[in-house]
């Protein structure tokens, strides 16, 4: 099984008739796995939450809008995109909002996908460069989805909690039997998770072709 947890792409919007440019490589090969009989899964993520039913009825894709638990080989999953559990940030849970209400997403339809697109990315853009340097780890008591992680095991178990949006690849000891992981990025640390059947770990690219 594939899973791909958010900000696949930098941005991603449906239109009715408009399929947006620049993908085809990726989405055809997304298919061709799931025609091969491997499950992929796509969790939405804050550039790409604009996934409706054009992505998984031309990929086969299993789509996620928030997040997703389950068992693999005896150990138990945690899986999301991560900023959900930013709940301590008004500013960025009010965008997410304001992006999620259908009718903002129907008057954005009503903009010519050039100019969408251009203002999407500009956008993307911008907030990747005010960050101003690579981002950071803040500390155990300041990471909220290793926060959120604390809470929730106090419920019930997990083994692993796997999350996106960070821009950290990162492993976190939760306790003796649980940890966290923050996968990284691809502009950085091109980094993603594997799971073996036994334990799961960060594997790193050593190059990543630019075209």
């Amino acid at each position: 099984m594939i899973f791909l947890l958010g900000d696949i792409f930098d941005f991603w919007f449906e239109y009715r008739k408009v399929a947006p440019r620049g993908f085809v490589r990726v989405l055809g090969t997304l298919a061709e796995l799931c025609d091969s009989g491997i499950p992929v899964h796509f969790f939405t993520g804050n550039h790409d939450i604009w996934v409706f039913d054009y992505l998984p009825q031309e990929t086969g894709m299993i789509i996620h809008r928030g997040p997703f638990e389950t068992e693999i080989n005896g150990k138990k999953f945690f899986m999301a995109h991560g900023d959900d559990m930013m709940g301590k940030d008004l500013r960025y849970q009010l965008l997410k909002k304001f992006f999620h209400n259908s009718l903002a997403q129907w008057l954005f339809a009503k903009i010519h996908p050039d100019l969408s697109f251009r203002i999407a990315s500009r956008w993307s853009k911008d907030s990747r460069l005010s960050r101003g340097k690579k981002l950071e780890f803040l500390g155990e008591n300041k990471e909220d989805q290793i926060i959120f992680a604390k809470e929730l095991l106090k419920e019930k178990h997990i083994d692993y909690f796997v999350f996106g949006h960070r821009h950290l690849s990162l492993e976190f000891k939760l306790s003796p039997q649980s940890k966290l992981f923050m996968l990284g990025d691809w502009f950085d640390d091109i980094t993603y998770g594997v799971f073996d059947g036994n334990d799961f770990s960060l594997k790193k690219l050593t190059k990543l072709k630019d075209n």
